[in-house]
């Protein structure tokens, strides 16, 4: 059984007793990287703060729940796990603060293949963001161009189009967010996230990839309040109707939804390497060939059968 490549920092926090994750979690991590303003290069040095993502696998048992003796839809069910979560964990002999997202590599999987803007980035995080990989998470990454397709376009531009909407919020828990309103009459935050969600959209529909810091120089430069809230929605009034030429565009690098057999091709992949074989445990595809073949094996037996009574 696969294990990552060196001591998680989520282990790491979790034996320090800051955190509390099941207890199977730590030693079955199979990525754990850093996101957010990090990820996309515009992070504010003066900040401690850091968001951890990651993807585990957990005991068999839990992803094939009969294994167990459950029956789905009846009686006992089993405890869900899609991801522990935990927020503002000080680590104050590292000065670091951290939030934490790791997520079940099924539930991964599936909201990759939807296109979650969050789930996909994971996918393409810089080199310099990987804290700790494996064997399975660098499979992932191999194959992380077949989880894309033209859903990005609903996905990217509706996260987008919500940060649109929260320019003129105003946070009243966070005294930093309160400030950046107060000097730039807008929350800063919001407005490089909706800048950025619409070029990783862009870069998917033109080029089947997404390089998350390419235009870390606009993000930060939106950062400093150097854009007018009139500016970001000029950007994406424009931006949009860029995007929607490119849905329609026939000769897009990337199709139209996802090749979700390949896709669970690919998640059996990464469970047999963790696990070992499933063929007892759940029930592969059969060809139509295979079938037809079999078929022809039975009436083949038949014949003979009845030519030899004759």
């Amino acid at each position: 059984m696969p294990k990552p490549k060196r001591l998680t920092r989520t282990a790491r926090l979790a034996n320090k007793g800051l955190i509390h994750p099941p207890p199977w979690l730590p030693d079955n991590i199979m990525l754990e990287g850093l996101t957010g303003s990090f990820a996309y290069g515009c992070e504010d040095p003066k900040k401690a703060d850091r968001d951890i993502v990651g993807i585990v696998i957990p005991p068999k048992t839990v992803i094939f729940p009969h294994l167990a003796g459950y029956i789905q839809g009846f009686g006992t069910q089993p405890p869900k796990f899609d991801q522990f979560q935990a927020h503002g964990i000080e680590a104050k002999d590292e000065r670091k603060t951290y939030d934490i997202a790791i997520y079940n590599i099924v539930k991964f999987f599936q909201l990759a293949m939807e296109n979650n803007p969050n789930m996909v980035e994971i996918l393409f995080l810089p080199p310099r963001c990987l804290l700790s990989t494996s064997q399975i998470y660098d499979r992932m990454r191999q194959s992380r161009k077949a989880f894309l397709h033209k859903g990005a376009y609903h996905k990217f531009l509706g996260y987008a189009h919500s940060q649109l909407k929260k320019l003129d919020a105003e946070s009243r828990t966070n005294p930093r967010r309160q400030s950046d309103v107060e000097r730039f009459g807008y929350d800063t935050k919001f407005g490089y996230h909706l800048v950025r969600l619409a070029y990783e959209c862009e870069m998917i529909m033109r080029e089947g990839d997404i390089v998350l810091d390419r235009y870390k120089e606009i993000y930060k430069s939106i950062r400093r309040g150097e854009w007018t809230k009139e500016q970001l929605r000029e950007f994406f009034d424009r931006k949009k109707a860029e995007l929607d030429k490119l849905y329609d565009d026939k000769e897009s690098p990337i199709p139209h939804k996802p090749d979700e057999d390949k896709i669970k091709a690919l998640l059996l992949e990464c469970l047999e390497i963790h696990y070992g074989s499933l063929n007892t445990t759940i029930a592969k595809d059969v060809s139509v060939e295979v079938l037809l073949d079999e078929i022809e094996q039975v009436t083949s037996k038949y014949r003979k059968q009845t030519e030899g009574k004759k």
